[in-house]
């Protein structure tokens, strides 16, 4: 059996909020996953969508940063869409939920959910 190689964060790549940090921890606490992956994937209305999911383990080649006390997994590819974007989480009953603030975004939708770059 061989061993995963992956790599800690050498700088954040995304900056994370104590709230969002602390809704994912919750989430996190109710299985046996060790972090959060962060991702990008193709879709919404601008063309790419923030992705976000509780995973095991990193995979090959992953890039580990903590954050208060949770681990995000991000594949290398990734980094550029996701650099410099803060993760933030909002109990707001009408606009609530996590949010992806990314200034390097040129183009979003009207709900927020995708971006283009």
């Amino acid at each position: 059996m061989s061993e995963t190689t992956t790599q800690t964060a050498p700088q954040d790549i995304v900056s994370v909020t104590e709230e969002a940090a602390k809704k994912v921890q919750e989430i996190l606490s109710q299985s046996n996953d060790a972090g959060v992956r962060l991702g990008v994937i193709g879709g919404g209305c601008a063309g790419l969508q923030y992705d976000m999911k509780p995973e095991a383990a990193p995979t090959e080649g992953d890039i580990i940063q903590e954050a208060h006390g949770v681990k995000f997994f991000v594949h290398p590819m990734v980094v550029p869409y996701l650099k410099d974007t803060t993760l933030d989480f909002s109990n707001d009953m009408l606009d609530g939920g996590f949010k992806f603030i990314n200034p390097n975004a040129t183009s979003s939708c009207g709900c927020g959910s995708s971006f283009g770059v």
